[in-house]
């Protein structure tokens, strides 16, 4: 059982180590758009339309309150790199409490046994 507890205690310093090289990340979900405005005899309104657009939006909640804010296409890329980012965090945390309750079961365990 010690040598599953030290394997489990590298997994979660590695997964520590990951954590702390995210950099910058962002919760939500980016949405791509076309509007039609209020101008009369625009292209957006001819048939068939060509909407005006794309516009791309972020949408995320936020302590209980769901927000949303446009990004400017010069943004994407580092928009996008958020997000993954934040996706990766997701990830990393559910690992992190997969390994800490077999952990904390097995050094319980362990306790027990002495």
């Amino acid at each position: 059982m010690n040598r599953r507890i030290e394997e489990l205690e590298r997994k979660l310093a590695r997964i520590q180590q990951a954590l702390a090289a995210l950099g910058d990340l962002r919760p939500g979900s980016l949405s791509m758009q076309y509007n039609v405005c209020g101008v009369a005899g625009c292209r957006c309104k001819a048939s068939p339309a060509k909407r005006h657009g794309p516009y791309y939006q972020l949408g995320f909640a936020h302590k209980g309150r769901h927000t949303t804010r446009f990004v400017r296409r010069a943004d994407l890329r580092i928009v996008k790199a958020q997000l993954k980012n934040y996706a990766k965090l997701r990830q990393l945390v559910d690992q992190w409490i997969e390994v800490g309750i077999e952990l904390s079961t097995l050094r319980i365990k362990e306790r027990h046994e002495k």
